[in-house]
């Protein structure tokens, strides 16, 4: 029987009877673990536009660089259906404060990597700390809020998006004022900082207890639904692009001839976007059938990158970029309630941490697609690829996903 074991333990004292999106127990909840993933965010995703000063001075190529991508998405993968079912039998609290800790470690780890290897290394333990963080975060989400559980899943997944604002300006100021380490240990700091916030507002305890992950019953309850499969392989095509486009979208612009500067903007421009869109998709989708919604979105997207892997001017390839961003980042917290939607109540922690692991992990493997046919073919091939990837999910969703 496969074990693992968690931390102290005391009963929640507040039961909250009304859903406050900013204020209250909820919203002070809601506001600090977003906090939270907006600065895992920034620190995962600033090694994108870092990218080319990373492989300048460790020596590497794109195949390199884009594979300790995947490595930081890979592990990311592998730890979220355990942090999802320890979280559903522990505390959400217990998993948010460990994860934002060992994060923490992680990015210090990578500050200092002096050569390849240690990079990687870096990159497994911030894989590590993120992979704990996201599904206990929303599973304490769908905790607090019911009637608004879209808005504030909007509200939760655009902070995301602020972090990948965040990692852009990362990106530009630390390359012009320093060198690429210099990036790192502030945000170390920042999420500990999170974490000894959590640890102060959470009325939930720390738990120790052996936990029965029944890794084999989750995944054969999930992969017994025939709709559950289906979707399940649309969110991992969805994941695929968007791993692949956040991963190397600087990198493949600067290949296009556009400055570092406006490369770099490109990805503030996708997250800026995203910040604003994910709210108000999410709030569609408490009125409108999520199961025809988050298709639509997809087809948006496929349609604005195809016109970006034929841009040929700054103003047309950032123009795609932004209605890119509208309908890829407007599908998380439409697809994430949907699936919320279908699991019981007493395992939805668990049966999204088993979703996410097999979505991301094979969504990880974009960066090391984009990276090496964009260093053995071209990046337009590469991201050509893409745009049949969302297609093909939106078909999926459309002919096997909805209810």
């Amino acid at each position: 029987m496969f074990k693992c074991f968690g931390v102290g333990s005391y009963a929640v004292s507040h039961v909250t009877d009304e859903e406050h999106l900013f204020r209250g127990y909820s919203g002070r909840l809601l506001l600090v673990i977003s906090l939270g993933w907006a600065l895992l965010q920034a620190g995962r995703l600033s090694i994108s536009p870092l990218l080319p000063a990373i492989e300048t001075n460790l020596g590497i190529g794109s195949g390199a660089s884009g594979f300790a991508i995947t490595v930081v998405w890979g592990t990311y993968a592998i730890l979220q259906y355990p942090s999802g079912r320890l979280s559903d039998r522990l505390s959400r609290t217990t998993l948010l404060v460990a994860g934002l800790s060992l994060a923490a470690v992680g990015f210090l780890t990578l500050s200092a990597a002096p050569t390849y290897p240690a990079f990687l290394f870096g990159a497994v333990v911030i894989g590590a700390g993120v992979g704990l963080y996201p599904t206990p975060a929303r599973g304490l989400v769908s905790d607090l809020f019911v009637a608004k559980r879209g808005r504030a899943f909007g509200l939760h997944t655009a902070s995301g998006d602020v972090g990948g604002i965040l990692a852009a300006g990362i990106g530009t100021v630390v390359i012009a004022v320093a060198t690429w380490r210099a990036a790192f240990a502030p945000i170390a700091a920042a999420l500990l900082l999170i974490a000894l916030l959590l640890h102060v507002w959470s009325e939930e305890g720390y738990e120790l207890a052996s936990v029965d992950l029944a890794v084999g019953d989750t995944f054969r309850r999930l992969w017994d639904v025939s709709r559950l499969r289906w979707l399940l392989l649309a969110y991992a095509l969805y994941a695929f692009t968007w791993q692949s486009a956040t991963g190397f979208l600087p990198t493949y612009l600067q290949a296009k001839d556009l400055s570092p500067a406006v490369a770099n903007a490109s990805l503030a421009v996708l997250f800026v976007v995203g910040a604003v869109v994910k709210p108000l998709a999410g709030g569609l989708g408490d009125h409108v059938p999520r199961g025809l919604l988050a298709p639509a979105v997809l087809v948006v997207a496929a349609a604005a990158l195809a016109g970006l892997v034929v841009s040929s001017t700054p103003v047309i390839a950032l123009g795609s970029v932004a209605v890119f961003a509208a309908g890829l980042l407007a599908y998380p917290p439409v697809m994430q309630a949907y699936l919320m939607d279908s699991f019981p109540g007493d395992s939805m922690g668990g049966d999204l941490g088993a979703m996410r692991s097999v979505y991301i992990g094979i969504g990880s493997l974009g960066a090391t697609y984009v990276g090496f046919v964009g260093q053995y073919v071209d990046f337009d091939t590469a991201f050509a690829g893409l745009v049949g990837c969302l297609l093909l999910s939106s078909t999926v969703i459309v002919l096997r996903g909805r209810e």
